[in-house]
């Protein structure tokens, strides 16, 4: 058993059952991630709410705190709980931890005497009903609470009012006046007399660093960053070196993580040509996915990028830059990997013999073996291990898992255990775009961050839904990332909605979510399907090079980069904007248009977005005040980060917003005393 620094034991962290209620029963303490057997998620200074059903015996007043141990196996601070609306019995406060590391977090509460004299008195006084005995009461309660006040803390001020409560000499109410004042509230709200304490159990709490949490991300493909790609010549590939070229823009725009699609050399049979025709010519270069060749597999570099040194370059260039190098980690094989030799027990056999492709029906992946896992699991585990640790070993701390809901639960259970156990600043995101029970099942068991569906969210009633319930409960495990394009997948609302749903979809992924991201050619407006009725992109950079003419863009004006660099800007001047559990949706009368705000601390911002990227839409938003921490008929300045314009607003405001023009407000909360100026925004 645990020792608790308060007295008494503790039980085992993750226990659930076989703990007995105690005397103030305290139950469904949240966050509590499967039941309490894998610890919550945090990252340092985020804020999260700790909650709780407690209730006393008959009339009892109770109380209670929240108790935070950290990983260095101190204990504090105790955060009082607040019930958190009147009648449910479900009591809460806000914690914050510090550093990173395991912590863990518990519920203590306690029946209050002092309090539950105080409202019998307030009663019984008034109304002439046992009087003397009341008081005589409150008084022995009084003094046996000033043993536990220290001297320095107010202990005088309670035994004064015990003392006055049996002052025969004074009128009976003002002897209750004098143990009711402010400097014997502060004594005791600080060190309250506490009886019958029951503790819930201990449950884990895992903190690392705020980058799990918040942070914008940059996907392109280094071959095709310096690519030369001409009519009758064979391709030219782009390497590390060229590629390098590209990063001083992306940390322009302000992201954070660069992201790399696989970098390791690619198998030949069975190579898809472009737009994933089975048919490749000797020149077509391949999927980055089909990993392996007689030249190495997932711990070599494809040699047309260039060498373990020219990568190490690459690295040290996006660090200077202040941005981070996230790897595609794809546990597959081309044909002609070499595991395919040296460890056939790792894959699939069919009935003739030969190794089963992968599929997605109707997909088919003729270029690319899935992994099996039945035969040999553990020496899976230990050559992901030994591959993560080498990449590791070359900058690299963010790994982007592809398709991990194909793969084992507990394998990555235990892979990512592993790997933050000595290394808790990694951080895993997986691909996973599959049932709701498997990507919070992989949030749940380590992945420190998700893909999600927000990509198919387009309307009002499917983003608040679905915000409303990754921001709920589901925060406590997994942690989004809104990616609005990838190489796979060209939304339905990109190809038809032409460049105001570019604008549209980055202001909602980057202000609804801490973390967002997005595929090179997204601020080109790039949205030309390989079909009608696919999610393809026509000439995907999956299958070919793609050059790209960046300057051209940004000389002619129409490259949405602009945008894209004041969406982050105001991401890292915002603290709201880096939480993910402090979204809320206000009222607007017009379903195309969707209100939202973020607030943390003093920050507040509110979004305002027209969802139709065809016609312009006006609507009047109805603020819900007190959740922007002001009072309902307050007034209300803001500023819109966009566009630098002042208005003032209040309680209800009208909107107009046109595609093209002015798609959405990013507005901060100015504090009222701020001089407004201007008139309203449209």
């Amino acid at each position: 058993m645990t020792e608790n620094p308060a007295g008494g034991h503790l039980p085992p962290v993750g226990r659930t059952t076989g703990v007995r209620i105690g005397r103030v029963p305290v139950v469904d303490v949240r966050p509590a991630v499967d039941r309490g057997n894998r610890p919550a998620k945090a990252v340092v200074g985020e804020t999260f709410q700790v909650s709780a059903v407690l209730f006393g015996e008959g009339h009892d007043v109770v109380a209670a705190n929240v108790v935070l141990r950290g990983p260095d196996g101190r204990t504090g601070p105790w955060t009082p709980l607040r019930e958190l609306a009147p009648g449910t019995d479900r009591w809460g406060a806000d914690v914050t931890p510090t550093a990173v590391g395991e912590w863990t977090y518990w519920v203590e509460a306690w029946s209050d005497p002092v309090s539950g004299w105080r409202r019998s008195a307030r009663i019984k006084i008034p109304a002439g009903i046992d009087v003397g005995l009341v008081l005589e009461e409150g008084a022995e309660l009084y003094e046996r609470a000033a043993s536990g006040v220290p001297r320095d803390a107010g202990r005088a001020a309670v035994l004064a009012a015990a003392d006055a409560l049996r002052d025969d000499a004074r009128p009976p109410s003002a002897r209750l006046a004098a143990a009711l004042t402010p400097d014997v509230d502060t004594a005791l709200a600080a060190h309250p007399l506490r009886e019958r304490i029951t503790r819930s159990a201990p449950l884990p709490l895992s903190v690392e660093r705020e980058r799990a949490l918040f942070g914008s991300w940059y996907e392109f493909f280094p071959r095709s960053e310096g690519a030369v790609v001409e009519p009758g010549k064979p391709p030219v590939s782009g390497t590390f070196k060229t590629a390098a070229r590209r990063l001083p823009a992306i940390a322009g725009m302000g992201f954070d993580v660069v992201y790399l699609p696989p970098i390791h050399p690619i198998g030949t049979t069975f190579r898809k040509g472009p737009n994933n025709n089975l048919s490749a010519h000797r020149e077509d270069v391949g999927v980055p996915w089909a990993i392996g060749s007689p030249e190495g597999g997932h711990d070599a570099i494809h040699p047309d990028l260039g060498t373990i040194d020219d990568f190490d370059d690459f690295v040290r260039t996006a660090t200077s830059l202040q941005l981070e190098v996230a790897l595609d980690f794809a546990l597959q094989c081309s044909p002609d990997h070499p595991w395919v030799e040296k460890h056939p027990e790792w894959f699939q056999h069919r009935a003739d013999g030969t190794i089963a492709y992968a599929e997605n029906p109707p997909k088919k992946y003729q270029d690319i073996y899935p992994i099996a896992f039945d035969e040999d699991m553990p020496g899976l585990v230990e050559e992901t291990l030994g591959i993560l640790r080498f990449w590791m070993g070359h900058g690299v701390r963010i790994f982007r898992v592809d398709n991990p809901h194909t793969k084992p639960v507990m394998f990555w259970e235990e892979v990512i255990g592993e790997i933050n156990r000595t290394d808790p600043d990694v951080i895993f995101l997986a691909e996973a775009f599959t049932r709701p029970a498997m990507m919070h099942t992989l949030g749940a068991i380590g992945f420190q961050q998700s893909y999600t569906y927000f990509t198919w969210r387009n309307t009002k009633e499917e983003l608040t839904e679905y915000l409303t319930e990754l921001s709920g409960d589901a925060a406590a495990h997994m942690r989004p990332n809104f990616f609005v394009n990838t190489p796979d997948i060209l939304p339905e609302f990109l190809q038809h909605g032409g460049r105001p749903a570019f604008e549209i979809r980055a202001v909602l992924a980057a202000t609804l979510s801490p973390t967002w991201g997005m595929y090179a050619g997204y601020e080109l407006c790039e949205n030309t399907a390989a079909r009608a009725g696919t999610e393809d992109y026509l000439d995907s950079e999956k299958y070919q090079l793609r050059p790209r003419d960046w300057e051209s863009a940004e000389r002619a004006g129409t490259s949405l980069a602009p945008l894209i660099g004041s969406l982050n800007r105001i991401r890292r001047e915002h603290p709201a904007l880096r939480r993910l559990r402090n979204v809320h949706f206000h009222q607007a009368d017009n379903d195309a248009v969707i209100a939202y705000s973020k607030r943390d601390g003093t920050d507040t911002v509110l979004v305002v977005v027209n969802l139709d990227p065809h016609h312009t839409q006006e609507a009047t938003i109805s603020l819900d005040m007190p959740r922007l921490g002001l009072d309902w008929h307050a007034s209300l300045p803001v500023r819109d980060e966009l566009s630098g314009e002042v208005y003032p607003w209040g309680r209800t405001n009208y909107v107009r917003l046109t595609p093209g023009h002015r798609a959405a407000h990013v507005l901060t909360v100015l504090r009222p005393s701020s001089p407004p100026t201007g008139g309203s925004p449209t």
